[in-house]
C-alpha cells in the first residue's frame, strides 16, 4: 500500500473527526493536514453536504455518515484485494522457482557430471 493517503482517505479522516463536532484547527491537526490542504478539502466536503457548519463547529451530516460507512466497506475490499494479490504474487514466485531454479540445479548437476567425465578421460 502507498504511504500517502488518497483523496477519499483524507475526506474520511476529516469526516471521522467531525462526527463529534470539531473546529477547523482540531480537524487540521487530527487529520494531519496543512492549512492549505485543509481549506481545499473543507470546501469540497461542505459543498458535497457531508459536513455542515454550525457556528464555528463542523458537524457530520447524515450523508457524511453514509460516506463513512461506505468508505469503511471500500477500505475492507481494498485490503482483501491487496491480500489476494500478495497471495497470487507469492504463488507466481513459487512456480517460477520450481520451473527456473530446477533448471539451474540440473545445469549444476550436469556440469559436475561432465567435469567428472573429463577428469576420467584425462587419467
Amino acid at each position: 500500500m502507498s504511504k500517502y493517503r488518497d483523496g477519499l482517505r483524507i475526506v474520511a479522516d476529516i469526516l471521522f473527526i467531525a462526527r463529534k463536532r470539531a473546529k477547523k484547527t482540531q480537524i487540521m491537526y487530527q487529520a494531519n493536514l496543512s492549512y492549505k490542504l485543509l481549506c481545499r478539502y473543507m470546501v469540497k466536503v461542505v459543498d458535497a453536504g457531508l459536513i455542515a457548519i454550525e457556528g464555528e463547529d463542523y458537524v457530520l451530516t447524515t450523508k457524511g455518515e453514509e460516506f463513512l460507512c461506505r468508505h469503511e466497506e471500500y477500505s475492507k475490499g481494498c485490503k482483501s484485494l491487496e491480500e489476494y494479490f500478495n497471495y497470487v504474487n507469492n504463488e507466481k514466485m513459487i512456480l517460477e522457482k520450481m520451473c527456473f531454479n530446477a533448471g539451474h540445479v540440473d545445469n549444476k548437476v550436469n556440469r559436475t557430471y561432465r567435469n567428472r567425465e573429463v577428469k576420467k578421460t584425462m587419467m
